[in-house]
């Protein structure tokens, strides 16, 4: 197999599943930042051991704290 580093970089492959196919059935329904945010926290969390390990999971945490402020945020726009 031929290594291809713009198409198909290995490490994004896992178990037979490519991780743009995950993060596109993950975020199906979700819009903007809550579908942007949750895409990028999945690849930080799906590369971490293959590419750049703690520096990829405190990315990760980066993006899921900042959609867990958007969520936050949404929910107390709701109880006004």
């Amino acid at each position: 197999m031929t290594k291809d580093n713009v198409n198909h970089p290995v490490h994004y492959m896992a178990g037979g599943i490519e991780c743009i196919d995950a993060i596109e059935a993950a975020t199906t329904g979700l819009v903007g930042g809550q579908a942007y945010n949750t895409g990028a926290a999945i690849k930080y969390l799906w590369r971490w051991s293959r590419k750049n390990g703690i520096e990829d999971l405190q990315k990760a945490r980066w993006y899921i704290d900042r959609l867990i402020t958007d969520l936050a945020g949404e929910s107390n726009d709701k109880s006004v």
